[in-house]
């Protein structure tokens, strides 16, 4: 087995010493372990405190930045539909796992069975319900907003040049 999946299962294990769940996580650049984590539910009472986005909360804030293109991450499970959208929104380009979600629904760890099966159905037909509420004619738009200081960003570094 990968040095660094071992230590990822080698963490799952402590974790569940400890009182948590089966789960350790190890974020890598370069050879070299960057991040670690495993789920803190038990003791954050945080249900995101999975493995995994505790290991990127620790190396975007060591590094200041939200960018981890070029890290990979290894996770004692397969990654959840949480861990699995903080990590696109990383730009994080390879996950290992070493167990496959159905062995966390065969303890009767099945939220993520549920997700799962959720993200595949109409918005319309999940059990979450989900109602837009639209802006005010006339109340201010925070995504023209973002947008208009982007485009000033860009022209003032244009300027510059």
């Amino acid at each position: 087995m990968d040095k660094f999946m071992e230590r990822a299962v080698e963490l799952a294990l402590e974790n569940i010493l400890s009182g948590g769940q089966p789960f350790g996580a190890v974020l890598v650049k370069d050879n070299k372990i960057i991040a670690e984590g495993v789920n803190e539910l038990h003791k954050s009472y945080d249900v995101s405190g999975h493995a995994e986005l505790l290991a990127i909360r620790r190396a975007q804030q060591e590094l200041k930045t939200n960018d981890l293109s070029g890290y990979t991450i290894y996770a004692s499970g397969e990654p959840c539909p949480m861990c699995l959208s903080a990590m696109y929104f990383a730009g994080i380009e390879k996950a290992f796992y070493c167990q496959p979600v159905e062995n966390a629904f065969e303890v009767g760890l099945e939220r993520s069975k549920i997700i799962y099966a959720e993200l595949q159905k109409p918005k319309a037909e999940r059990l979450l319900s989900m109602v837009q509420i639209p802006l005010n004619e006339g109340q201010e738009n925070p995504m023209k907003l973002w947008k208009s200081k982007l485009t000033k960003k860009d022209n003032d570094k244009s300027s510059r040049v």
